[in-house]
């Protein structure tokens, strides 16, 4: 048995374990919005979340630059009618390079890492590294230097110790959590004060 977290349990559960996430809010009416303005401001990113709908981008799930009320609720009346929606989730909007971050849980290796550039197109572009766990500080140094999103962190001076930091408490979840089957951090935003999660998807085995 699996037990798959929605977007927003992922997030909280990242959060605790001291990763740093962007500031979200949760509307499951219209009624909601008002709330989700407190909490977050505007501009918005808004998007399904679904136990089910795991690639929410290639479904129209995703709704960038949502700058007032009424945009908001336009936005989500056309989120709702999506198949298998359950709520929205509401986030500001965060500025960096866009990076991934998994974590997957092999019946040969155990817990495999992966890191790489971020965003919608990961599985076209697949500039992405991997390696086994446990891992030294070299290979940890080779995983993050593999792939070509290494060279534009360098040349936007990202912070490269929060990256890294991202990274080391990926691992740690490894060795704490050793029931967990996947874990997806896309996008990580890394700018040069900050490394914050926008989207995050995890699975447990029961």
């Amino acid at each position: 048995m699996q037990k798959t977290l929605t977007e927003k349990e992922a997030e909280d559960f990242l959060e605790k374990e001291g990763f740093d996430v962007v500031k979200r809010a949760i509307i499951k009416k219209e009624e909601d919005i008002k709330e989700a303005e407190k909490i977050v401001g505007y501009p918005w990113v808004m998007k399904a979340s679904s136990r089910k709908l795991a690639h929410k981008a290639k479904f129209g799930g995703v709704i960038l630059g949502i700058s007032n009320q009424i945009n908001a609720q336009v936005s989500f009346d056309q989120l709702a009618k999506l198949p298998e929606f359950e709520e929205a989730i509401v986030q500001e909007i965060a500025d960096g390079e866009e990076v991934i971050i998994g974590l997957k849980k092999t019946p040969e290796f155990g817990h495999v890492l992966m890191f790489g550039k971020g965003g919608s197109k990961v599985e076209e572009e697949k500039d992405v590294s991997f390696r086994v766990l446990p891992l030294g500080k070299r290979e940890l140094e080779e995983l993050i230097k593999e792939p070509k999103i290494y060279k534009i962190l360098e040349e936007k001076q990202a912070n490269m110790a929060l990256l890294k930091k991202s990274l080391l408490k990926t691992i740690e979840l490894a060795k704490k959590y050793p029931n967990l089957l996947e874990l997806d951090i896309n996008p990580l935003f890394v700018s040069q004060k900050k490394a914050r999660i926008a989207d995050a998807r995890i699975i447990f085995e029961d």
